[in-house]
C-alpha cells in the first residue's frame, strides 16, 4: 500500500503538454505504472490522488458521506498560499451548492433540479435555433469563420441567459463577461464581477415582476436559502452550463469534419449528429478533470491507503476509458450512456442541466449543418490545438470555410 501521495515515488504532475496533445495515452500510461489510483501533484507540489478507474470512480461519487465534497476536510491547507492558481477552483470557502454536503445539499438541488425541469423544452430549442441563426448571420456571408471564437463559445450562455430570465439586451455583455472570467486573463475579476452584479439586478427584478423562467421559480421555492445562495446558484450554473457546452458543440463539430464516418452529417443527416455527440462524450469529453472530493476518515481504494483529508481529483475521461469496462478498446456511439461525463452520484450534473445542454449543443450543430451544408476544415486536422488545460479539453479554434450565403431576411 502506498501510504499517501507525499510518499509516493513517481507521482504525475498534473500539468504540461500531453493533457493538450494526447491525454488518452497519458492516461494509459498513468493507468498501468499506477493503476487505478494514482499519486499526482498540483501546482506548487500539492499532492493529491488521481481516480482513473471506472468502478473505482464510481465508488468515490457513490458515497459523499466517505468521500466528501467539504472542502474543509484539505489537510493541505497549511501548505497552499493565497495565490495558488486553483484557489478559484478549489477554495476553503465555496458558498455554492459545490461545496454544499447532507441535507443542505439534497434541498438545494432539489430547488435548482426542479427550476430547470420546468423549463419548455421546445422554447429552449427555438431559443437556441433564433441565437445560433443571430451568430451565423454575422459571418455566412464571409466564406469562412472560427467556429470556436465567432460561434461556440458565444452560443450557450447566451440561451442560459434568456432561461434564466435575462431580458436579449443583456446577453451581449455576459457572453463577454463570461468568456473573460473563463480565459482568465486581465478582465477576469472585471467579468466575474460584471455576473455577479447582473445576477443580483435579475433577483430584484424578479421579485418585483415574476416571469416565466429559472430565476422566477428559484426564488418561488428557495428551501429556506437566502438570494444571495440563489445568486451564487444561478453564477455556478451558468458558468459549468457554458463552457462544457461550447466544448461539446466545438469537439463533435471537430469530429464530424475530420471523420469520414459522420460524412453523411454534412449533406443534411440528423442521425449521426447525435452519434457525434455521444462518442465526443466518450473519447473526448470536455470535463476531462474535476476536484474533487475529500476522504472524511482514513480509507482504501484501488490497492491504495487514502488518509482522512487527502484529495481526489474525479478524472472522468480516465474513467471513461478504462480498459475494465471497455474491454475491447472500441468506440462507443449509438444509445450507450453510461459514461461518466456528467460524474456521478449526488453532485453529478443534475438531469434537468444534462438535457438542457444537449439541447443546446445538438441544435447549435444542427442549425450550422442546415445553414453552411457545405461547411468544411479550413486548416488540415492535424493543425487543430487544444487549450492547455488537464481540466476541460477544447478546442483553441475551429477555422473553416464554405460558400457565401445571405444572412437569413436579406433580400439577396
Amino acid at each position: 500500500m502506498t501510504q499517501c501521495p507525499h510518499a509516493a515515488a513517481g507521482a504525475v504532475p498534473l500539468s504540461g503538454p500531453r493533457f493538450q496533445a494526447e491525454p488518452a495515452q497519458l492516461y494509459r500510461e498513468i493507468r498501468r505504472e499506477h493503476g487505478p489510483v494514482a499519486p499526482i501533484v498540483l501546482p506548487g507540489d500539492i499532492p493529491a490522488w488521481l481516480v482513473l478507474g471506472y468502478r473505482e470512480l464510481h465508488q468515490v461519487t457513490g458515497d459523499p458521506v466517505l468521500f466528501s465534497r467539504d472542502s474543509q476536510l484539505w489537510n493541505q491547507w497549511d501548505a497552499i498560499p493565497e495565490d495558488w492558481p486553483l484557489m478559484p477552483m478549489i477554495s476553503r470557502n465555496q458558498p455554492s451548492i459545490l461545496y454544499t454536503v447532507g441535507e443542505r445539499h439534497s434541498r438545494r438541488a432539489a430547488m435548482i433540479g426542479e427550476a430547470l425541469e420546468a423549463a419548455n423544452p421546445f422554447e429552449l430549442k427555438k431559443n437556441t435555433e433564433e441565437f445560433a441563426d443571430e451568430l451565423i448571420d454575422a459571418f455566412c456571408s464571409a466564406g469562412s469563420t472560427d467556429l470556436i471564437a465567432e460561434y461556440a463559445m458565444l452560443l450557450p450562455v447566451r440561451v442560459l441567459a434568456k432561461l434564466y430570465g435575462f431580458s436579449d439586451d443583456k446577453g451581449p455583455a455576459l457572453v463577454t463577461a463570461m468568456n473573460d472570467m473563463i480565459n482568465g486573463g486581465p478582465d477576469a475579476l472585471t467579468g466575474q464581477k460584471h455576473i455577479a452584479t447582473s445576477m443580483y439586478q435579475l433577483l430584484a427584478e424578479r421579485r418585483a415582476e415574476p416571469g416565466d423562467d429559472v430565476a422566477t421559480r428559484m426564488l418561488a421555492n428557495t428551501g429556506g436559502f437566502t438570494d444571495e445562495d440563489v445568486a451564487r446558484d444561478l453564477m455556478v450554473m451558468m458558468a459549468a452550463g457554458h463552457q462544457p457546452t461550447a466544448d461539446w458543440i466545438g469537439n463533435s463539430l471537430r469530429l464530424m469534419l475530420t471523420d469520414d464516418r459522420f460524412a453523411a452529417s454534412l449533406s443534411g443527416g440528423r442521425h449521426s449528429v447525435g452519434e457525434a455527440m455521444n462518442e465526443v462524450l466518450w473519447e473526448d469529453t470536455p470535463s476531462q478533470n474535476i476536484a474533487g472530493r475529500w476522504a472524511a476518515r482514513d480509507a482504501h481504494l484501488g490497492g491504495r491507503h487514502i488518509k482522512a483529508g487527502d484529495l481526489l481529483v474525479l478524472s472522468l475521461a480516465g474513467a471513461n476509458a478504462d480498459p475494465q469496462v471497455r474491454t475491447d478498446g472500441s468506440t462507443l456511439t449509438g444509445g450507450n450512456n453510461a459514461f461518466l461525463s456528467f460524474s456521478h452520484g449526488e453532485h453529478r450534473c443534475p438531469f434537468p442541466a444534462q438535457e438542457i445542454a444537449e439541447v443546446i449543443a445538438r441544435t447549435a450543430i444542427e442549425v450550422i449543418l442546415d445553414r453552411l451544408p457545405d461547411v468544411d476544415l479550413a486548416v488540415p486536422a492535424e493543425q487543430l490545438t487544444r487549450r492547455p488545460s488537464p481540466w476541460l479539453r477544447g478546442l483553441t479554434d475551429l477555422p473553416v470555410s464554405f460558400t457565401p450565403t445571405p444572412a437569413l431576411g436579406d433580400p439577396r
